[in-house]
This record gives structure tokens, sequence and C-alpha cells, in this order.
């Protein structure tokens, strides 16, 4: 297994394998779409257009049948790749939404209309992003066509405003000075208003405002460093989750802030910033080191989905108590259902 994605509203994933690919439902879970390896070769990964019918591919492991420079738009309806890009270096990743394709490699962001008379528009310049961070704000009613990706300075995050940006326009990039060290984790919600950040540290996570880009909030996931896999916002911004090696999913309060944890050392002043960052208002584990990726699901659910092919579904409440609804091997559902 190569990489795990949720889709833009969190309500399928994506699961990137040596044996070709897989798209499951998350609620219930089924699986919607199976394409074997002899279609596909061994995929790197892929990105959704929400629950459409497209899915942009590209390959990665030991057996692809196609370069890692490229990247390939499956038709689930027609059964075939309809669009194809080439570019001059390795695809790192690729961002949807229903009007742009977003292709990032590893020190340029290049963006194109999408799906209709699809053509590069302007190519923005990086820092040298190995991971291939970016994300888009992914509702299309929102004004607000926000990419965020690393930006120039280490620990920084660019924002760009893809509605008003255009080719030959030239201007001073917007910045958010976020952390000392690299990013390593970069989410933004749905409606464009916040991004959360996280370094290669792993112990806090910074929300920002995205317009007066101010920090919100600081989430602290612990104080040993760790290695961060995912960070997602709910879809109403309300509350955050984050996953990490430690094997712990970490759930915050955004709205309510004075739900989450604080330290118990708070008067005492030794700990420095450990008073001033909010702990987590809930928690739940799965295997320690197991890589997963985690959302929210409906009501006050939170979704994870590991690399061990187990799915995990938990509840929690606003007095932090965490209690598992559901689990499952999804490599073991199969569902003859089209989307």
């Amino acid at each position: 297994m190569h990489n795990l994605r949720f889709n833009q509203d969190q309500c399928c994933f994506t699961v990137s394998m040596e044996t070709g690919l897989r798209i499951y439902n998350v609620e219930p879970l089924t699986e919607k779409a199976h394409l074997d390896s002899d279609i596909t070769g061994s995929v790197g990964f892929c990105e959704m257009l929400y629950r459409t019918n497209l899915v942009a591919v590209v390959a990665g492991g030991t057996t692809p049948k196609f370069a890692d420079n490229t990247v390939l738009v499956w038709d689930d309806v027609s059964k075939k790749f309809c669009l194809e890009f080439t570019f001059p270096s390795r695809v790192l990743s690729v961002r949807l939404r229903k009007d742009r394709l977003i292709v990032i490699l590893r020190n340029k962001i290049h963006v194109f209309s999408f799906p209709n008379n699809a053509t590069k528009l302007y190519t923005l310049d990086t820092r040298e992003n190995p991971k291939g961070l970016c994300e888009i704000s992914p509702m299309s009613s929102s004004e607000r066509q926000l990419l965020v990706f690393p930006g120039f300075k280490a620990g920084s995050v660019q924002l760009v405003d893809l509605a008003t940006t255009e080719p030959a326009m030239s201007t001073a990039p917007v910045t958010i000075n976020a952390h000392q060290t690299e990013l390593a984790c970069i989410a933004i919600n749905q409606q464009g208003t916040m991004v959360a950040t996280a370094s290669i540290k792993g112990t806090l996570i910074r929300v920002f405002d995205t317009v007066k880009r101010n920090l919100l909030v600081e989430l602290r996931r612990g104080t040993d460093p760790a290695t961060l896999y995912c960070i997602n916002f709910s879809n109403d911004s309300d509350f955050l989750c984050c996953s990490s090696d430690k094997g712990t999913i970490h759930i915050f309060a955004l709205k309510e802030t004075r739900l989450n944890r604080r330290s118990t050392f708070s008067k005492m002043g030794f700990l420095g910033q450990y008073v001033e960052s909010q702990w987590a208002l809930a928690n739940f584990t799965v295997a320690a080191e197991c890589a997963c990726i985690c959302a929210f699901g409906s009501r006050t659910s939170v979704y994870a989905v590991c690399v061990d092919g187990t799915f995990h579904k938990y509840v929690f409440n606003a007095d932090g108590n965490c209690n598992r609804e559901a689990f499952d091997v999804y490599l073991d559902v199969c569902d003859d259902c089209d989307f």
C-alpha cells in the first residue's frame, strides 16, 4: 500500500496499492471501485473529484505502467483514461476541485483548467517541497479559491487566491510564518477561511485565519517529537483531528476551545510555551507507528483509515469521552455497486 487519501468532503477514500487502486465509501463502508494493476500498474497515489467519475492517478511502486512524471485522469463511466498530463520531473501530488487540477512538483506547482478544455493556466515557483505539500479550498461556492503550500522561508505557508491570480500578473507572495522548522502537514477548511500547519517536529498544530493571517489557536499534540501523517478539519470547521506515528488520533475543538484540555501546570509557570497551547479534547489509539489518515463523519464521529487495512470509527462528546462505534478490515470489503 503506497497512499491513502480522503476525497474533498471526506465521504470516500482512495487506496493506492502495488496491485492497483481501490475506492471506498465511508458511511456505510463499501468498496465502490476496484482497478487492478493490469489497468493502472502499481499506483503511487491518486486524487478523487468528490464522488464523480473522475480520478487523477500517478504511478508508483515496483510495477508501474506509466512514468512517474505523468498524471492520468480515469473516467469510471467510460472505464478508460480520458486525460494525460506530462511534466519534466516526478509528480509528487495532485489536487482537484471542480474547476481546477493542481499538479505539484518538487519546486513548481502547475494550475490547469479542468475537466473541460484542460489547459495550463499558470505555474507557481515554490521552495523545495519534497513531500508535495499543497491543499486547495474545496468548496466551489466559496468566494476564495485558496491554494496553500510551503512558502520560500522554512516553516512558512504561502497563500494564493486562484480566483484573482492571472497568468501574467506578478504580485508579492502572501505568506504566514507558521513554524521555525520545515512543514510536515498542511490542511485547509472547507470554506477556505482557516489553514492548519504542523512542522516536522510534530508537537504543535497552529491554526491561522487566512484573511487576517493571524494565529487563531495553538494546539498541542504532545511533547515528544512525532511524524504527523494527517490533519483534517470537520466540514463545519468546529473541530480538527490529526494522526501521527504515535498511533493516537487527537481531536481538538476549534469553535468552543474551552472544551480543549489545559495543562495542569498552567499556574506554575515553569513549562513556558506548554502553558499557552491547548491539548486535545479527546483521543483514541490505533496500531502504534501504523500510518493512517483521519477525518470527521456525521455528528461527532471520527474515522481512521490505516495502512494495515483497518478502518476505525469513534464517537466523542464534549466531556472528552471517545468510544469505538465500528471496526472493519476494509481490504476484505467488496461491493459491486457503482457510484
